[in-house]
């Protein structure tokens, strides 16, 4: 089976770079279930991208929501018939404070964004791509998750945990066809100003586009044997 007609799950697909990636595979036929917490966002980028109702499903859900996350996977299974990637994106950034001035409240949101949804979207769709036989799951992190730089460690706690997760679970997915890897940029580039405007503080900066690129590669049969992986994409 080819790239046309996979079904990618694409969690945080309203923001800069979940937008990017939904029109990337729908231009290569590939059938969209896109998740977010603002169901207008939804369907605005699917009337801007005129995807093709038979190509993608729309579930405004709130991935800190554990049983919204299962009632979530059932759906896009019973539409599509199957699943064949999870690609999350969701999740914020705080920084600023140190680890003395961070209120506790500080810490616990960013393992909820973080690290619980990652937890809720895995337990519920990767059952689904070991049923196939094939899968592939990826998430995008900071290369600092292990090294923090001041007054970011609530987190880079936060993301560390979240890739202990995914290269915990590529251990366990061994054998099985489906795959568990990790893309590293330090900051996503949305209005191109690497290109555009550069400095020395966005040289290193990755686009959109090529962490599409990116997530295309894995989808690939040639990345069958990329699995539990931190694929950098900055240094360039």
């Amino acid at each position: 089976m080819g790239l046309e007609n996979r079904v990618v799950v694409i969690a945080g697909a309203t923001g800069g770079l979940g937008r990017i990636v939904t029109q990337t595979l729908a231009a290569k036929g590939m059938r969209v279930a896109l998740l977010s917490s603002d169901a207008e966002r939804l369907t605005a980028l699917t009337r801007e991208l005129n995807l093709e109702p038979e190509n993608f499903s729309c579930h405004a859900v709130d991935a800190q929501q554990r049983d919204a996350v299962f009632e979530t996977a059932r759906t896009v299974q019973s539409k599509f018939g199957r699943v064949d990637a999870l690609f999350n994106f969701v999740g914020g950034w705080l920084g600023g404070k140190t680890l003395v001035e961070l209120a506790p409240q500080n810490l616990s949101d960013m393992f909820d964004q973080h690290v619980w949804t990652t937890f809720h979207l895995l337990q519920a769709f990767v059952p689904l791509l070991l049923t196939n036989g094939w899968g592939r799951i990826a998430t995008v992190s900071p290369p600092n998750s292990l090294s923090p730089q001041p007054n970011r460690a609530a987190y880079a706690s936060a993301k560390a945990a979240q890739e202990a997760l995914l290269l915990g679970l590529a251990q366990e997915l061994k054998g099985t066809g489906v795959t568990a890897n990790i893309v590293v940029i330090k900051a996503i580039d949305a209005k191109h100003e690497r290109d555009t405007a550069p400095t020395p503080s966005n040289a290193e900066w990755s686009t959109p586009e090529e962490i599409s690129a990116a997530l295309l590669y894995l989808l690939s049969d040639a990345a069958h044997g990329v699995n539990g992986q931190r694929l950098v994409l900055y240094g360039g």
